[in-house]
């Protein structure tokens, strides 16, 4: 099998994908939580490089044609980043705390032109 990967562009930060593997990502701000539910397909256009074995296809800034096809698992949360305020003069402390939602999706397909991810969708008997 060869080695076949994608970087992607989601939630301001470019993420190296895999097919099978799986990810975490911020949760789309726009989304309400009930639509992102298990097993839910999503689609990434973002797609900013695919590399194929050698064959390397690279966009400016993104590839017109190629998709990332996936599905959710489940949503979850990152560790609690705690933050603190002393104040030493006045002697008081306050501890404020924060998790970032998190979507942890597997990557199920990655396709360069859009003809391949068409048999994704409709399966051939």
């Amino acid at each position: 099998m060869m080695n076949k990967y994608a970087i992607i562009d989601t939630g301001g930060k470019q993420l190296r994908v895999e097919p099978g593997r799986f990810y975490d990502i911020r949760r789309f701000a726009l989304t309400d939580p009930n639509i992102l539910r298990p097993n839910t397909k999503i689609s990434m256009y973002r797609v900013l490089l695919i590399c194929e074995g050698s064959k390397i296809d690279l966009g400016h800034p993104w590839l017109s044609n190629a998709i990332v096809r996936g599905r959710v698992l489940h949503p979850c949360f990152d560790k609690k980043r705690i933050m603190q305020k002393i104040h030493y003069k006045k002697k008081t402390r306050k501890k404020l705390g924060y998790s970032q939602d998190f979507i942890r999706f597997v990557v199920d397909f990655i396709s360069s032109n859009r003809k391949e991810s068409i048999s994704y969708l409709i399966p051939l008997s």
